[in-house]
């Protein structure tokens, strides 16, 4: 057999099929569900994964409010920003950022699982997280995946 019938397919822009999914957070422990959106978000649950595009699908993650946590982890995770002023470094812990804002526990999770570049700013737009069950993306027709179902 001739070796150019080996040729490696590399996906690109126009090649890619982004899909739109719905996850359900509810009583789903947040590192695990963080892996798995991360992972569906850059795309290697795909054939054609290529790591330098972004040919990960669309994700709606809902009920935000409704991770759980184990162990100590309420209490004892720390969320530290610094403003970059003298004195400006705040520090919230897990419960804290929950009643704040639940949104962004999941998103910080995902954020950090995901390439620290271009990419990996790119691919956070393409997360969509909210803390109740509904969402505005009805129109695109989203699956809804079960993670306890599926093996990514």
């Amino acid at each position: 057999m001739d070796t150019l019938s080996y040729k490696t397919v590399s996906a690109n822009r126009e090649t890619v099929n982004k899909e739109w999914v719905v996850v359900d957070a509810e009583n789903q422990s947040l590192g695990r569900l963080a892996s798995a959106v991360a992972k569906m978000l850059r795309g290697k649950h795909k054939p054609e994964y290529t790591p330098h595009v972004d040919c990960g699908d669309n994700i709606v993650v809902l009920n935000a409010e409704k991770v759980a946590l184990t162990g100590n982890k309420w209490t004892q995770k720390r969320y530290i920003r610094y403003s970059g002023y003298p004195g400006g470094q705040s520090e919230l812990n897990a419960k804290q950022m929950m009643a704040k804002n639940p949104k962004s526990l999941v998103e910080n999770a995902v954020k950090g699982m995901l390439p620290k570049s271009r990419l990996g700013r790119k691919l956070m737009k393409n997360l969509y997280v909210y803390a109740g069950t509904e969402h505005k993306h009805e129109a695109q027709k989203p699956k809804e995946i079960n993670l306890n179902s599926i093996k990514l």
